[in-house]
């Protein structure tokens, strides 16, 4: 009974080692994969495109689940304080990355709080304005702007989201007092721009393209330091006379700390898998990005992206003054 009782430690201690939680079947159930941002937003298309090949690779389904607020940090703090078991993931976008220096009070410290699991896709932007506003070039958009102080209005997806990074730093290095207004996403965002409620924003071109392409709002510039293939008549910020208005948005998937290594290596595999599949990089091509590369996605190299940007934009966002809140 003795040897036995030994035995059933030594295979129990195994488990811990080979699986999720103790269980070396790891996944058994559905996994969740959390979305800090409203459905149909960039990050949301994104998810979505992501879960169904992740789901053939780890042969269990990954769903997708928006919890939104706070500029992505109230879907951020579930995932950081869910049990560390793989079975709750976060795709997050660089907003992990600058919470840190936006908020006082966040209940997880983004810099200890996950494991990096790998990044995902670097989604470039593109300032939009409402379809009728008088200005088709940075130029005349600056011009216009100027006269109106902070009576215009430029929407954002809430502090620290990608929109909200764009809209400082095009305020910085304008100097034009314009409003910011929050929302709940770049979705409910973009639907008062096209009805003309609000004047500006800048958007994913995940999510902004569609738009673009059919007239329901206006195409300003790419905040990119090339032309995108999908938008080849819009001319980047550098083009149009602000080099200093270039945002690219890297995504990156996440589970809460202590998930077991065995754990993250499957879905740094699992993620791989999903970012190979045609049908992904095709998708991704549609929406003006690519899937990061193999050696990219992967614990180590999200691990030292979200670090050195980490310490970028805290020195941006601070040394900008007034928008730590």
């Amino acid at each position: 009974m003795h040897r036995r009782g030994l035995l059933t430690a030594s295979l129990a201690a195994t488990a811990m080692l080979t699986g999720g939680a103790g269980d070396p079947d790891w996944p058994a159930r559905p996994i969740t994969l959390v979305v800090p941002f409203t459905a149909g937003g960039p990050t949301d298309v994104l998810a979505r495109t992501l879960a169904e090949p992740m789901s053939r690779a780890l042969g269990q389904p990954v769903t997708v689940e928006n919890i939104t607020g706070a500029g992505g940090t109230v879907g951020a703090a579930h995932v950081a304080q869910a049990r560390p078991d793989g079975y709750n993931l976060l795709l997050g976008n660089i907003g992990v990355a600058t919470s840190a220096a936006l908020y006082r009070n966040l209940p997880y410290d983004p810099a200890t709080a996950f494991e990096t699991i790998g990044l995902v896709s670097p989604v470039p932007m593109v300032l939009v304005a409402r379809p009728d506003l008088p200005a088709r070039s940075l130029s005349e958009l600056l011009a216009w702007a100027r006269g109106r102080g902070a009576a215009v209005n430029f929407a954002h997806a809430g502090v620290g989201s990608a929109s909200h990074l764009c809209a400082t730093l095009l305020r910085v290095e304008t100097g034009i007092p314009m409003t910011a207004i929050a929302f709940r996403g770049t979705a409910p965002a973009m639907k008062e721009l096209m009805a003309g409620r609000i004047d500006l924003t800048c958007d994913q071109t995940t999510s902004a393209l569609p738009y673009v392409r059919d007239g329901r709002v206006k195409a300003i510039v790419a905040t990119t330091s090339a032309r995108l293939p999908v938008l080849p008549q819009v001319p980047t910020a550098a083009e149009s006379g602000l080099p200093a208005l270039e945002v690219t948005i890297w995504h990156g998937l996440y589970a809460p700390r202590g998930t077991p290594a065995p754990v993250v290596e499957r879905l740094s595999l699992a993620l791989k898998a999903a970012l190979r599949d045609e049908r992904v990089v095709a998708r991704l091509a549609d929406l003006a990005t690519t899937p990061e590369p193999q050696e990219r996605a992967t614990p180590a190299a999200h691990r030292a992206l979200l670090e050195a940007e980490m310490a970028r934009w805290r020195a941006v966002l601070q040394g900008a003054g007034g928008l730590v809140e």
